[in-house]
């Protein structure tokens, strides 16, 4: 799995092009939602309301390691490879990990400015929200 000490001077290294391209390369590797989580997807629950783009989100801490599992529409590829790329390199990392992620992240990515800055409010949104469930999940 890819680390995001490895990912940031990645993408910082590369152009504007390379670094959307990366992220529609993560789009298609978000693993559909485990069906355990498609009822409460129905009711609404876990929605990133900050998002413009629909975006389900699903955390969980077990035995101290955390998982991420998202629904993202493939129309939106961008918020769909961000949620990815986090998905995989925070897969399995403990709480005290995902609590350290910078608030900064997507500037660091050099991606705040790719994107623009509704889609950066977003997805900062995203991981405001997962650094939150983390954190409420192991009290």
């Amino acid at each position: 799995m890819p680390s995001l000490d490895n990912l940031i001077p990645r993408f910082k290294a590369v152009d504007r092009q390379t670094r959307l391209q990366t992220l529609l390369d993560y789009s298609n590797k978000l693993p559909p939602l485990p069906a355990r989580f498609e009822a409460e997807k129905e009711l609404g629950h876990n929605r990133v309301d900050e998002c413009q783009t629909t975006v389900y989100l699903f955390v969980e801490v077990d035995q101290g390691r955390v998982h991420l599992y998202a629904d993202i529409p493939r129309e939106a590829p961008t918020v769909r490879g961000f949620v990815s790329l986090l998905a995989r390199t925070l897969e399995g990392a403990s709480p005290d990990a995902v609590a350290q992620l910078p608030m900064d992240l997507l500037d660091q990515l050099g991606l705040s400015e790719t994107l623009g800055m509704t889609r950066t409010q977003g997805l900062t949104a995203i991981l405001h929200r997962i650094k939150s469930s983390v954190a409420a999940a192991t009290g």
